[in-house]
C-alpha cells in the first residue's frame, strides 16, 4: 500500500494531473501487484522558484515539466523497485510527453506496525486488511 506523493511546478491541466496520477497508479498496481482501489495519492503543485530539482552530478537538464514521486511503502523487491521506476518513466513519457531526465522517484519503506487506514487501528495487524 503505497502512498504516493506528487510534486510539479503550477500550470498543468486538471484533466493532465488525472492522465499522470492514472498512470502512476495503474503502474503501482503491475510492479507491486497491489490490490485494486489501493489508492492514496497526493499532489502538490508549487511555484517554480519553490522547487529546485538538481541533476546530483548525471548531467541531466530538468524543465519546468519535472516531476517528483515520493512514495511511502511496504517492502519492496529491488526487481518490483526497477520495475516501477522504468515502467514508470515509460508510460509517462508514451502518454504525456515527459522526458525521462525530468522524473525523479524516491521510495522510503516502513512495515505492517507503520499504517493505520482510520479508525484507530492498525489494520494489517489486526487482520482486517
Amino acid at each position: 500500500m503505497p502512498v504516493m506523493r506528487v510534486d510539479m511546478i503550477k500550470g498543468r491541466s486538471e484533466s493532465q494531473i488525472k492522465e499522470i496520477l492514472d498512470i502512476a497508479y495503474d503502474v503501482m498496481l503491475q510492479s507491486f501487484g497491489a490490490p485494486v482501489g489501493d489508492r492514496y495519492q497526493i499532489v502538490t503543485q508549487h511555484a517554480a522558484n519553490e522547487m529546485q530539482v538538481l541533476d546530483t552530478g548525471l548531467g541531466f537538464t530538468r524543465t519546468e515539466d519535472v516531476l517528483v514521486f515520493s512514495l511511502t511503502t511496504r517492502p519492496r523487491t529491488t526487481e518490483q523497485k526497477e520495475d516501477f521506476y522504468h515502467r514508470l518513466m515509460n508510460q509517462l513519457q508514451q502518454k504525456v510527453g515527459l522526458r525521462p531526465e525530468d522524473l525523479v522517484i524516491n521510495l522510503t519503506t516502513n512495515t505492517d506496525e507503520d499504517w493505520s487506514f482510520g479508525i484507530g487501528k492498525a489494520q494489517f495487524l489486526t487482520g482486517d486488511l
